[in-house]
């Protein structure tokens, strides 16, 4: 199972550190995952909205007809399958533990205010697609920066990858949160689409070593979920193999497919 990840990929950037924290480079044969994570979730005395401790506990933990996000937040117990689904929701919330905390927050609000019901609404509909597939995209406040959100929320995919892609790296860095986005990507395929999130950085961010422009970035976002809260309007599609260096193959051919990089719908 975790063979077939490719930790080299430039989209696992933002959970490679807790990976390793976790020893998943050695082969867990058929040990469960859970004690490795659950280790490092006590040492970083991570702990839910409530102040609960993290833990990482199985399914079979999770009683029936209780909602998945309602027995995180009433008891710190995050149910975790032995598959790569739940192992990238594991070293997610050890990667971003603020937003992870906030995110769970909002969905047992929603539930307790609502119910658990035949849907989820739209609130938690969105929380639960950031929680997925979500991409963060910090981009320098500047110009160009501006000019790059624009061209993507546009759906101006040469302005944004080719035109303007010498921005990615000095000026932009996409950060992976979704962890079935993450699944998706061990096979990568070019249609791999996120939803993803803006987030308007300063000189400062991009002066930070790799670690502290993720904890600003944990921090950051954190903040703006629980003063703003989280709509579907809050999304923009970015089709990840389109990030420049994302890709080998990145010609006009590849950015020429109307199956993947997609016009914007007229309103």
């Amino acid at each position: 199972m975790f063979a077939a990840i490719d930790w080299a990929r430039p989209w696992y950037r933002s959970v490679r550190a807790a990976a390793a924290a976790a020893r998943v480079d050695t082969d867990f044969g058929t040990a469960s995952i859970i004690p490795f994570f659950n280790a490092q979730a006590g040492a970083r005395e991570l702990c839910n909205h409530q102040g609960l401790p993290l833990a990482f506990v199985p399914q079979s933990a999770l009683p029936e007809g209780v909602a998945y996000e309602e027995f995180i937040g009433a008891t710190g117990g995050v149910p975790t399958r032995e598959n790569l689904h739940d192992f990238f929701n594991a070293l997610v919330w050890l990667s971003f533990p603020r937003i992870k905390r906030q995110l769970n927050a909002l969905q047992a609000a929603q539930i307790a205010l609502d119910g658990v019901g035949k849907s989820r609404g739209p609130a938690r509909d969105a929380a639960t697609l950031f929680d997925e597939n979500a991409a963060l995209l910090v981009v320098r406040g500047s110009e160009q920066g501006r000019a790059l959100v624009q061209a993507l929320r546009s759906h101006e995919w040469r302005r944004a990858f080719v035109e303007l892609r010498q921005l990615f790296g000095n000026d932009a860095q996409v950060w992976l949160f979704g962890h079935a986005l993450m699944e998706k990507l061990v096979a990568p395929y070019k249609a791999i689409t996120a939803h993803t999130r803006v987030v308007m950085a300063d000189d400062a961010y991009f002066a930070l070593e790799l670690a502290g422009q993720q904890a600003w970035l944990d921090g950051q976002l954190a903040r703006e979920l629980a003063q703003d809260g989280l709509s579907k309007a809050s999304f923009t599609p970015l089709p990840v193999l389109g990030v420049p260096g994302w890709w080998p193959q990145q010609d006009d051919e590849f950015y020429s497919d109307a199956a993947v990089f997609r016009p914007k719908r007229k309103p």
